[in-house]
Formats: C-alpha cells, sequence, structure tokens
C-alpha cells in the first residue's frame, strides 16, 4: 500500500526533539508520574508506563530520576497531581493539529494553548472539530533500504495492523495501541530495528505547506511544544521548502 513522502519530515522531527532535551526530561517524567498513578508502579503489569520508561531510557533520562516519577504517581513521594487534556485547533492553511497535555491547572493550559494558536495564526477550535482526521496507533518507521517483502511478513506475522511503502522508500508498521511493544519486540527479534516508534495520533490525511506557509506553521508547533504543559502536538501538515 503506497503512502505519502515523509522521511525528511520524521528525520527534522527527530532532530529537533534531541536538540530539546532538557525540556524531553521533564516531559517523560510527567509521563511516567501519570502512567504509574493510572496503572500502577510495575511497568511489566503497565503499558503505558513500560512505554514512557523505554523512552525515558532511549534519551539517556538518568536512573534515579525515572524511579522518583514512578513514586510520585504511586504515592510514594509527594508529587504534583497531574490531570490529561486534549486541544484541538487549526494552523496555517487549515492544517489540523492537536495538543495533548498533562497540567495542574487547567484553566491556564488552555489559556496558553489559546494564546499560542492566536499569535502564531491559528485557532483554536471545539473538542471534536479535528480528531477524525487523526487514529490512535502504534506506529514504527523504518529507513528506506530494508527488503519490503521481508519486513511484511514479519509485521504481519507479529499481528500488525497494516504496513505502509511510502514514496521515498520508507516504512511505516502500524499496529493497534495494546500491541505495540509485542510488534515492536517481535521485529527487533526479526532484525528490524525502527528510526522511531511510538503509540500516536496518526493523521489520515495531508496538508502539504511549503515557503512562508511552511516557516509559520513550524514556528506555530514549535511554540506549542514549548509550552510547559504540552506533551505532544500532533498535526496533518507536510512541511517542505
Amino acid at each position: 500500500m503506497a503512502g505519502h513522502s515523509k522521511w525528511a519530515n520524521i528525520q527534522h522531527r527527530k532532530g529537533r526533539q534531541d536538540e530539546k532535551r532538557g525540556a524531553a526530561f521533564s516531559r517523560i517524567a510527567r509521563e511516567i508520574t501519570a502512567a504509574a498513578k493510572i496503572g500502577g508502579g510495575d511497568a511489566a503489569f503497565n503499558p503505558r508506563l513500560r512505554l514512557a520508561v523505554d523512552k525515558a531510557k532511549a534519551q539517556n533520562m538518568p536512573k534515579d530520576k525515572i524511579e522518583n516519577a514512578v513514586k510520585k504517581g504511586t504515592g510514594e513521594i509527594a508529587g504534583v497531581e497531574y490531570v490529561e487534556a486534549r486541544y484541538e485547533g487549526y494552523g496555517i492553511g487549515g492544517a489540523a493539529v492537536m495538543v495533548d497535555c498533562l497540567t495542574d491547572n487547567k484553566t491556564r493550559a488552555v489559556a496558553e494553548v489559546r494564546h499560542v494558536f492566536s499569535k502564531h495564526g491559528g485557532n483554536l477550535g471545539t473538542d471534536g472539530c479535528v480528531a477524525f482526521q487523526f487514529k490512535h496507533c502504534g506506529q514504527l518507521i523504518f529507513a528506506p533500504g530494508l527488503d519490503e517483502t521481508l519486513l511484511m511478513d514479519a509485521a504481519i506475522e507479529a499481528g500488525a495492523e497494516d504496513v505502509l511503502t511510502n514514496d521515498d522508500g520508507s516504512f511505516e508498521v502500524l499496529t493497534a495501541p495494546g500491541d505495540f511493544i509485542g510488534v515492536r519486540e517481535a521485529l527487533a527479534a526479526a532484525g528490524f530495528q525502527p528510526e522511531l516508534g511510538e503509540i500516536t495520533m496518526r493523521p489520515g490525511g495531508e496538508t502539504n505547506l511549503t515557503g512562508d506557509e511552511a516557516a509559520k506553521m513550524q514556528k506555530l508547533l514549535d511554540a506549542l511544544e514549548a509550552l510547559d504543559d504540552v506533551q505532544a502536538v500532533y498535526t496533518t501538515a507536510i512541511l517542505g521548502e
């Protein structure tokens, strides 16, 4: 099944995430705390916590910080009470944007998100205004150059929902959220290591932006990601030169 070209966008996103490692630590710590509070502190029985801890280790987050974040979630250490909030809106060129937050103050969070949208040419919308444009799923991205048949066979055997071949030669393996860890581990055992793997809100369509529009959209996305309460930003925008 053919998909659109997105390898450059993925590499660009990874690079920007690496540049923001300090902010990434605080976001991951919040996610670990929230996951432990909801599902308990044992990652073996809490898939959300396991994913968060895996992400922390991939970012070389110190072990003591991981353990403290878990203990805050289980109540062993006093910590901030976080609540989840999702905000939806439109960016440049009508591109859909979803913003996931973990915050101790929803009034502050929505005010800051609304301000960023307004300042950078977007609009904060109502609940559900763009959610239908995204699918909650596991996503594994593989670099161009792999053997498509071998990858597809391994993915299907592992229980993946779909394998997409993009125009630039990269591959996407999609899973149900609950199957993500199992599929990722099965593919790793078969010799396929993803460049990027996460449970995400994957856009069903794309809004291609270039030139000045792409630059403005990048500023909007960067400003949203810079907010302390924001955990993740999803968009249908594909940014070109």
